[in-house]
């Protein structure tokens, strides 16, 4: 599926099929204003600034990111935005304030979603690390891919009767797929619902069609959809085999299926992934 036809997809669905009744957050003014500021070819550092220093919870995460060991070393500690934007750098502080903005945006606050924001924090961080290693890929475009990834679940789980229960069956089920548990029971799944706020919230084409085809992984080389669009989902399956690796869990059904496709179409090879593992490992645990 292209960009358009994705695009085509969810606003039909949103006039009149499975997604007339979601009910999607409004996108974050700051969210916006950053999104502006950051998308310029030189962007405004004094906006950024301002953007940060006007939410004190947010500040107060820039601080505490750039007063961690990672970033301390030898120096003084900061006490101004302006100092800690200058110590981490402007792209990690932009992923920062992005990762802050989305998590209040969509508060989760079930059991059915533990630890969602602190996966998806971690699931963004591995994407950025794999985005380092190839040629190409857009390392904002990923991290930001990371954080938006699986934004469906919250949302559907806030708005769709049953979803809860929904989540529970389909991580038990092994006859099918988990969006093919959603999809019998609700006529939607958690990658349209994130692709529909991805463009309710006007994030990038290519992002909104990740996040629509990241479950769909048959589509890889597909030449009906953008090169973009396959090397974001390519690198996020890596991802987040990395990420599982991780966490001692064992491989999930997607990885077991489409590694060989993901890893072609990316050019890479399992060796390059054992490799990554070593290096990402300790960026992980300091998470």
């Amino acid at each position: 599926m292209s960009i358009s036809s994705i695009r085509q997809e969810i606003d039909n669905s949103r006039q009149s099929g499975a997604l007339k009744t979601i009910v999607i957050p409004p996108c974050p003014a700051l969210l916006a204003r950053l999104q502006q500021a950051m998308a310029q070819a030189q962007p405004d550092l004094n906006e950024v600034a301002r953007i940060a220093a006007s939410d004190v919870a947010m500040s107060a995460t820039l601080l505490r990111t750039a007063n961690s060991p990672v970033h301390i070393a030898d120096g003084m500690p900061c006490t101004t935005v302006g100092q800690a934007m200058t110590r981490i750098g402007l792209r990690e502080t932009g992923a920062i304030m992005t990762g802050f903005l989305l998590k209040n945006a969509i508060p989760v606050n079930s059991p059915h979603l533990a630890r969602f924001w602190e996966r998806s924090a971690k699931r963004a961080s591995a994407m950025a690390f794999v985005a380092r290693q190839l040629p190409g890929l857009s390392v904002d475009l990923a991290h930001t891919y990371g954080l938006f990834c699986h934004v469906g679940m919250p949302v559907l789980l806030q708005c769709v009767r049953g979803y809860g229960s929904t989540m529970v069956e389909a991580a038990a089920r092994v006859d099918r797929s988990y969006i093919a548990t959603e999809n019998a029971n609700h006529r939607t799944d958690h990658a349209v619902a994130g692709a529909l706020l991805a463009r309710a919230w006007n994030m990038a084409p290519e992002l909104m069609a990740g996040i629509r085809l990241h479950h769909d992984l048959r589509s890889l080389g597909d030449r009906f959809v953008e090169p973009e669009v396959h090397t974001l989902v390519a690198a996020g399956l890596i991802a987040e085999h990395l990420m599982r690796l991780h966490e001692g869990l064992p491989e999930d059904a997607d990885w077991a299926a489409h590694a060989p496709k993901a890893l072609e179409w990316l050019s890479v090879s399992l060796a390059d992934v054992e490799q990554w593992d070593d290096l990402l490992r300790p960026v992980l645990d300091d998470l």
